[in-house]
């Protein structure tokens, strides 16, 4: 049986609002979470959890029942965004250009908070759950080294979430399958020929050539009937002169879609696009796409386990299905890729879109947030340790 986490986890509001409030306060950007990664770990020490550091500012720490079964995870994201903040909160960020204004100082409060719920019920807790305190997420991906270092070992499913405007407070979402986006950076040279402007049959209009292969990048989507993907030319830059053929040509940009085969195809159909310029205008094209995020994938059985937990907490209309998946894009796809689990949404009660220099989701959120995480990781190691 699951404890009343909710009802736990109010007797742990004022320390949960200290938490956030002074992780909110010492915002610190993509690996350099120094000083949040020592707090980290001295409130887990306090819990009895020894953590350890996978990278310089990553930790990891596993609580142990003391029942045999399985290993769940929980990620949260750690680092903060260069925004300079606007919220006029008493804990407003104390660090010049930088604050947490995608939420992550609730997301390292929350899954401490589930780290000091879980720990009050190790005597009945079948199995072990491994916390993540990820870096970088918002940068290079800090998800991806922290699987290399090896966080990920022994573990059985990975579960995540993040705070979300879209939703009011103590309002969880869930979203089954394909949720966020995968994204792809391209790079792309044209090399045409230069001439002068009154004579274009004697060169190679680069810059015409790019235009036009701009216009084919951006139809690609249409390639994908009933399922979203976007490509977006962001720069295009060529030329030097009014009057003379451009000779080379860059774009630069960034293709998203949803699930891999998609992601797959879609690259596909950015170079075939280059070869079919090349073709029709005599040009020749270098094309580098580089790889970002994979997106985030979820796993049904577990989107269901959470779903079903969370509405027995608050009841079914707390609890939601995102009819549409998002084009943003999020690390946590990585571990995804590695292990079965599942991404949901925490309402922040903020209508502030994230990433805004307004961006404060209230003070209960991490209370709910820690409630729903231990429960639905103490659900997910009840049904599989009795297996």
């Amino acid at each position: 049986m699951i404890p009343n986490y909710l009802q736990e986890a109010a007797l742990l509001r004022d320390d949960l609002r200290a938490l956030r409030a002074a992780f909110h306060a010492e915002p610190e950007l993509g690996n350099q979470e120094f000083q949040t990664a020592d707090r980290i770990e001295k409130t887990l020490r306090a819990l009895g959890i020894e953590p350890e550091r996978a990278t310089a500012t990553a930790v990891v720490a596993t609580l142990r029942g003391d029942l045999p079964g399985p290993t769940a995870a929980l990620r949260a994201d750690m680092d903060a965004l260069p925004v300079q903040e606007a919220t006029g909160a008493p804990f407003a960020s104390r660090i010049p250009g930088v604050m947490h204004a995608c939420g992550h100082d609730v997301h390292i409060a929350a899954a401490l908070g589930a780290a000091k719920l879980l720990s009050q019920h190790r005597k009945t807790l079948p199995g072990a759950v491994r916390f993540l305190f990820q870096p970088d997420e918002e940068g290079n991906g800090g998800a991806k080294r922290m699987i290399a270092a090896g966080c990920l070992d022994g573990v059985d499913a990975v579960f995540g979430a993040h705070v979300s405007p879209e939703l009011p407070e103590s309002h969880v979402a869930v979203r089954y399958g394909k949720f966020y986006a995968a994204s792809d950076m391209f790079h792309i040279t044209v090399h045409g020929k230069g001439a002068h402007g009154a004579e274009r049959e004697k060169g190679i209009d680069a810059l015409a050539a790019a235009a036009q292969l701009t216009t084919r990048l951006l139809a690609l989507p249409e390639r994908f009937p009933g399922e979203r993907s976007v490509v977006t030319v962001g720069a295009l830059h060529a030329g030097t002169a009014g009057n003379i053929l451009a000779d080379t040509a860059v774009l630069d940009g960034i293709l998203r879609t949803l699930g891999q085969d998609t992601r797959a195809a879609m690259k596909a159909h950015v170079r075939d696009a280059c070869h079919i310029v090349e073709n029709e205008t005599g040009v020749t094209i270098d094309c580098e796409i580089r790889e970002s995020y994979p997106g985030v994938v979820n796993h049904d059985a577990e989107t269901a386990l959470t779903e079903e937990t969370a509405r027995s907490m608050l009841g079914a209309s707390g609890v939601h299905r995102i009819a549409l998946p998002t084009m943003t894009t999020e690390d946590f796809g990585y571990f995804l890729l590695e292990r079965p689990g599942t991404y949901y949404h925490i309402g922040a009660g903020c209508s502030v879109p994230l990433h805004n220099a307004a961006f404060l989701p209230t003070e209960e959120c991490a209370v709910t947030a820690a409630a729903v995480h231990a429960a639905v990781l103490h659900s997910y190691l009840l049904t599989h340790s009795a297996r």
